[in-house]
């Protein structure tokens, strides 16, 4: 008598579809490839020429920049999760054999992949704006951190979105959470003191993806000693008053894995809307 195979099918096949699904999505709608283009061009117009004629350090804001065009252009292709559920395609990945993780760790990778698009090339135009004097192997390791935090932030996007049955209400969240994530990441003021806020600042893990591509940005532009620019760079915490670098990828490595774990436990809960 013959036996049936008891295996499951491999998860990895699953989990490059579901990514590669998100990116043909993305590049099949010429909308989002506009926004995805123009986005990091124009942040860099309006940061570069903004900061510049009020005599700002635009090298201290471009870390944090780069960093809010992750956050965002990574919470927003979560949106698919939604859109997915209400097509009726979500169920229908919930129902096949592939594993709950595979499932999740597709569509995150799908919506970093789609992150780092954007953040590498406003990484490019700053070269532009800002001479790097960071080393080949330091734009390197900047670029796996960015890697690393934009597949945090899809987890992230994931686990919100998973709850959620439109994207009003998805926006909502975005803007009374995320936006304040950002602001208090150390990306416009540092985290400095001993007050309340400064407390928050040390808590948020995004403020350590912020100061490791600090510690791996550097620039050759010289900052003025005298006048409103140094005033402006007398804010900026050198590189001694960061955390360590290697603090820095520990959190961020730690917020990646938890952001992981918990969408893929919050995947394995139901919805209303996985019964449309």
């Amino acid at each position: 008598m013959s036996t049936l195979a008891t295996s499951s099918p491999p998860a990895w096949p699953a989990v490059f579809t579901l990514a590669q699904r998100e990116l043909v999505r993305f590049f099949r709608q010429g909308n989002r490839v506009f926004g995805a283009l123009g986005q990091p061009i124009i942040f860099w117009l309006l940061f570069s020429e903004g900061l510049r004629g009020n005599n700002l350090d635009y090298a201290f804001f471009f870390p944090g920049t780069l960093v809010m065009i992750l956050l965002f252009t990574a919470i927003f292709a979560t949106i698919s999760i939604i859109e997915d559920r209400n097509e009726g395609f979500l169920q229908s990945v919930l129902v096949s054999p592939a594993p709950r993780w595979a499932m999740v760790l597709g569509k995150v990778l799908g919506g970093a992949a789609i992150a780092m698009i954007q953040g590498l090339i406003f990484l490019a135009l700053g070269a532009f704006t800002l001479r790097y004097a960071s080393s080949l192997p330091e734009i390197v390791q900047a670029i796996v951190l960015m890697a690393v935090i934009s597949i945090a932030l899809t987890a992230l996007g994931f686990t919100i979105a998973w709850r959620m049955d439109s994207t009003h209400g998805f926006h909502a969240v975005m803007s009374v959470f995320l936006l304040p994530m950002w602001l208090l990441s150390g990306a416009f003021f540092p985290g400095t003191g001993n007050g309340w806020l400064a407390w928050i600042v040390r808590l948020n893990p995004l403020t350590y993806g912020v100061a490791g591509l600090r510690y791996y940005l550097k620039f050759a532009q010289a900052t003025p000693t005298t006048g409103p620019a140094s005033d402006a760079a007398a804010g900026a915490p050198p590189i001694d008053a960061l955390p360590p670098l290697s603090v820095c990828w520990i959190v961020t490595l730690a917020f990646a894995a938890v952001m992981l774990l918990a969408a893929w436990k919050i995947s394995a809960s139901r919805t209303a809307g996985d019964l449309k």
